[in-house]
């Protein structure tokens, strides 16, 4: 799996770049990091309860730290069986 969606939803988060993350929200593969981001994008527009903001935040970074670890560990998996061959 590339890591560069996770990578560029980090960074647009971080930056409050809203229309670069609703267009990789719309360009991913990735359907988990999709709803992830509507969720967030959504509560964030229309909310005007912060806590649902933070809780949809807080569940798209997660979601990203969980998809890059999740990522890495595959990686680490296929070159340690490579190296065994």
């Amino acid at each position: 799996m590339n890591t560069v969606d996770y990578d560029r939803a980090l960074y647009y988060t971080h930056r409050s770049e809203w229309d670069n993350l609703l267009i990789l929200m719309v360009r991913t593969k990735d359907d988990f990091l999709s709803k992830n981001i509507e969720h967030f994008l959504h509560s964030y527009n229309f909310s005007k309860d912060y806590k649902e903001i933070e809780k949809n935040l807080y569940q798209l970074l997660r979601y990203i730290d969980h998809a890059v670890t999740r990522s890495t560990e595959d990686h680490l998996d296929e070159l340690s069986h490579g190296y065994m061959v």
